[in-house]
């Protein structure tokens, strides 16, 4: 086992507490179905969110998929001119015997675009 980090990215309709809810939960479970990774393998997850999402924490999301007791934090994505908008990103770490090119990123909605390198 070694630890790795998993990357996954996944926009908003709109601003509401109810969609970075739903659209985090969406995309954590991704992340960790595509890849399967147990709960007691994490060691923590960095979420980001652009500066037009304020409605509520995307680590709420993640609290009410019983991530409770893993270190979670939030921060603000950069803000650039031609970022996504409504993007909310995510790194997860955690322990697992896959070595890095076996790694399934995801990233969805409109941050597909975001990584046009990686296979669907």
């Amino acid at each position: 086992m070694r630890l790795l980090a998993l990357r996954g990215a996944i926009t908003c309709e709109v601003d509401t507490a109810a969609e970075i809810e739903a659209r985090t939960q969406q995309l954590v479970r991704a992340m960790l179905e595509h890849n399967a990774i147990d709960h007691d393998d994490l060691v923590s997850i960095i979420f980001t969110a652009t500066d037009d999402l304020h409605s509520q924490f995307p680590a709420t999301g993640a609290r009410a998929l019983g991530l409770g007791d893993v270190p979670l934090i939030c921060a603000r994505e950069l803000d650039i001119g031609h970022g996504m908008a409504r993007c909310i990103r995510v790194l997860m770490h955690f322990y697992g015997p896959q070595a890095r090119n076996e790694l399934h990123h995801v990233y969805l909605e409109g941050a597909r675009t975001l990584r046009d390198d990686l296979p669907e």
